[in-house]
């Protein structure tokens, strides 16, 4: 996740969110994908777009299946077809939708700079865990074996 402030506080972790600027919102649009296309792109999540088709896991529109049809980096929300809802006046509108509450099924590569991203992320991705699993074996290596000798097994002396 994004990293917008140290402070602890909901009050300044909401304020953060609130004002941080479109780039760092961009990077709060990010969904997971879907298990094959993991598989397929060796890459757990990626920001949403238009044109992507996306499964809701949560709420009201809980399964449905649709493209999104709009992304709202003020407010943080996606627009699916599908997530409808009927105003007052008769009038149809999507629904918003937060990006951690959808997985993204299908992705809308008709860009090429999004599969260079997508190739960028999988090699930071597979640089880290060969750092990760490097650290791993030298610690393991480098770890002492610990040995008890003696002791009543209790770990406390009496005072006499």
């Amino acid at each position: 996740m994004v990293t917008l402030t140290r402070s602890k506080q909901p009050r300044k972790q909401r304020k953060a969110l609130f004002n941080a600027p479109l780039h760092v919102r961009h990077k709060l649009l990010t969904a997971r994908l879907s298990e094959e296309l993991q598989r397929q792109y060796g890459i757990k999540r990626l920001p949403v777009r238009k044109g992507d088709t996306v499964l809701i896991l949560r709420g009201d529109f809980k399964g449905v299946r649709g493209k999104v049809v709009r992304v709202d980096l003020r407010r943080v929300r996606i627009y699916v077809e599908g997530a409808t809802i009927k105003k007052p006046n008769g009038e149809t509108v999507y629904y918003p939708i937060h990006p951690s509450k959808v997985m993204i099924v299908e992705l809308d590569l008709s860009d090429k700079k999004r599969l260079e991203t997508i190739e960028r992320i999988r090699k930071q991705r597979e640089e880290f865990l060969k750092k990760l699993e490097e650290f791993r074996e030298a610690r393991a290596v480098s770890k002492p074996e610990v040995i008890v000798v003696g002791g009543s097994g209790s770990g406390q002396e009496s005072n006499k």
